[in-house]
C-alpha cells in the first residue's frame, strides 16, 4: 500500500504520516508504522489516536485490521486504553542523551588507553550533584517579588501611556522613569540629579559597556583590590587594564589614588564594599572626591544595594559630594529582582552626551513598558514598601546566621556592617578551599573570598567564605545554616 495521511485533525490535532509500505499484512504494516511513529518523537506520549472507524477510513482498511493492531500494540505496551479515554500513546521515559563521539572512543578503548575491559571494578566518573541549599551571594529572594503591586503599576502604566511610547526607545530612557529616579534617589541616597542627567540602562554590565566605548576608563583604571572577576574581565576586553587598590575595615585606601600614573577613573563600592563589606570612611570618600578634582578624574561609585542597611540609616551616596566628578550607578538587581534588566547612570552634565553617542540612537536593552511599570512603582509608593518590607526580612537573616554562628561556631567572625544580601565568613589561613569542598559535600553553593580577588593585589591574601542569606526560601533557610556550620572548620582547643 502507498503512504497514507491519517486526516483526523479533530482528535490528533495534527496530520500524520504513516509508511504503510511494508511487506506482510496491512496489521503489521500498520503495527510497524505507528511503532516508527511513536519512536521518532511524531505521536508523543498521551496523544489520542482516531477511533479504529476513522482511521480504517482515512487509510483504506477494514475497522477490524485497526482494532487488532491497537489490541497488541496495547499489550506489548506502546499504547494504552481505557473506557471513555480512547487509546492514547503510553508514557515512556526518556532516551538517554548521546554520548559524544570523543567520549565515545575513550569509553571503547577504557582508562589510559586500554581495551574497555581491563577497566573492570572501576567506578565509572560521576557528575556533581545539585546543591540542596544556595548561599551564593548577590540574589534577591525570588519568592518576595510582589507580583500584585508590580502587576496592578503595570495596569496603570499601560493606560496611561502615550501613544509614543509604543514606538522607538529614547536612548536616555522614558521621561516617566527618568522624573521618578530623580526624585527617589534624592530622599533615599542624596543623590544631586536631574532628570536630564539620568540615563536609563539594563543593569551595572550594560553601564560599564557603555562607559568602556566612551574611553573615558582607558587605558588604567583603579577597582577595589575584592570585586567582581566578571566587572574585570569585562573591562579588560574593552582594552581596560584595572589597577588593585587595597582595603581594609574602613574600605579601600583612596589616598594610594595619588600614586598611580596613568588612571584617570576609579570604581568603589562606598556604602558597602563588595563583597568585604565594610563601609568607606567618610575621610575616603573625601580623599576619592578631591582626587577626582584635582587630576580630572572620576568617581564610579556603584550602589549595589545601598538600600539594605541594618544597624542604622543607609549612609549617602559619595554622588553628593561632587556631582561633576562622581557617576553613580544603581539598579534593581537586588532590590526587587535582576530579571527585571533595570538600571541607571546619573552622570556629571558635561558627560550625557558621550554617553549618549555611545549608546546609539535607539533604546536597544530596556523594555519602555518595564521602565514605564518601575516608574508608577515608584511615584505610587510600592517600591518605598517593598524596600522596607524586605530591609526586615533581610535583617531577621542575617540576625539568624549571626546567631547560629555564635551558637555551633563561636570561633567564626562576620565581617563587615549589618547591610545587604550576603555575609563574609572570616576563616583561620589556609582553610577557605577545604570549608569549599566540605561546604560542597553538605549539598552548599557558595562561594570563596579568594575567587574576588584582584590577581595583581598586593596585600594578604584572605581566606573566608560569601554567604548569601537572602536567596534560599525561608522554610529551608535554617537546614542551609546548619550544613553551613558542619562545612565550617573547627575552632582550635586548648592544651
Amino acid at each position: 500500500m502507498a503512504d497514507s495521511w491519517v486526516n483526523s485533525a479533530a482528535i490528533l490535532g495534527t496530520d500524520l504520516h504513516l509508511e504503510l509500505t511494508r511487506a506482510g499484512s496491512r496489521r503489521a504494516a500498520l503495527m510497524g508504522a505507528l511503532r516508527e511513529a511513536v519512536r521518532d518523537g511524531r505521536l508523543a506520549p498521551g496523544t489520542r489516536l482516531p477511533p479504529y472507524r476513522s482511521l480504517a477510513a482515512d487509510l483504506g482498511i477494514a475497522r477490524n485490521t485497526v482494532a487488532d493492531a491497537y489490541a497488541e500494540l496495547v499489550a506489548e505496551g506502546w499504547l494504552t486504553a481505557r473506557q471513555g479515554s480512547g487509546t492514547r500513546v503510553a508514557p515512556r521515559p526518556a532516551p538517554p542523551p548521546p554520548v559524544p563521539a570523543h567520549r565515545r572512543r575513550t569509553a571503547d578503548r577504557g582508562s589510559g588507553g586500554h581495551p574497555a575491559g581491563a577497566t573492570r571494578g572501576r567506578r565509572a566518573p560521576r557528575t556533581a550533584p545539585r546543591p540542596v541549599h544556595d548561599l551564593r551571594q548577590g540574589r534577591p529572594d525570588a519568592t518576595a517579588f510582589p507580583r500584585t503591586a508590580w502587576l496592578a503599576s503595570a495596569r496603570r502604566a499601560l493606560i496611561a501611556a502615550p501613544h509614543e511610547a509604543f514606538g522607538p526607545g529614547d536612548p536616555r530612557g522614558r521621561p516617566e522613569l527618568r522624573r521618578a529616579l530623580a526624585d527617589y534617589l534624592a530622599h533615599a541616597r542624596g543623590v544631586r540629579t536631574d532628570p536630564g542627567r539620568i540615563v536609563v540602562c539594563s543593569g551595572f554590565a550594560h553601564a560599564l559597556r557603555l562607559l568602556s566605548g566612551t574611553r573615558l576608563l582607558r587605558p588604567r583604571m583603579a577597582v577595589e583590590s575584592y570585586g567582581l572577576a566578571f566587572h574585570r574581565s569585562l573591562l579588560g576586553s574593552a582594552g581596560v587594564r584595572t589597577v588593585p587598590l587595597p582595603l581594609d575595615a574602613d574600605g579601600a585606601l583612596t589616598d594610594r589614588l595619588t600614586a598611580l600614573d596613568g588612571v584617570r577613573a576609579a570604581l568603589l563600592t562606598p556604602a558597602h564594599q563588595f563583597p568585604t563589606g565594610g563601609p568607606l570612611h567618610p575621610e575616603r570618600r573625601a580623599a576619592a572626591v578631591a582626587w577626582a578634582r584635582g587630576n580630572d578624574a572620576l568617581v564610579l561609585e556603584d550602589d549595589y544595594d545601598g538600600e539594605f542597611r541594618y544597624d542604622r540609616r543607609p549612609v549617602g551616596a559619595v554622588q553628593g559630594l561632587d556631582p561633576e566628578r562622581v557617576l553613580y550607578l544603581g539598579s534593581v538587581g537586588k532590590s526587587l529582582s535582576p530579571a527585571l534588566r533595570l538600571g541607571w547612570m546619573v552622570l556629571p552634565d558635561h558627560l550625557v552626551d558621550r554617553l549618549l553617542d555611545a549608546k546609539g540612537e535607539r533604546e536597544e536593552w530596556t523594555s519602555a513598558l518595564d521602565q514605564l511599570t518601575l516608574a508608577d512603582f515608584i511615584e505610587s509608593g510600592g517600591y518605598d514598601r517593598h524596600v522596607r518590607r524586605m530591609r526586615r526580612r533581610y535583617r531577621r537573616r542575617r540576625d539568624e546566621l549571626v546567631a547560629t554562628l555564635a551558637e555551633r561556631a563561636p570561633h567564626i567572625r562576620v565581617s563587615g556592617i549589618s547591610a545587604g544580601l550576603h555575609a563574609v565568613l572570616e576563616l583561620p589561613p589556609g582553610t577557605e578551599r577545604s570549608a569549599l569542598r566540605a561546604a560542597a559535600c553538605q549539598g552548599l553553593a557558595l562561594d570563596g573570598l579568594g575567587d574576588y580577588r584582584h590577581p595583581d593585589a598586593t596585600t594578604r591574601p584572605l581566606d573566608g567564605l560569601v554567604v548569601g542569606y537572602a536567596t534560599p526560601p525561608e522554610h529551608s533557610f535554617p537546614g542551609a545554616l546548619a550544613a553551613l556550620c558542619r562545612a565550617l572548620p573547627p575552632g582550635r582547643t586548648s592544651s
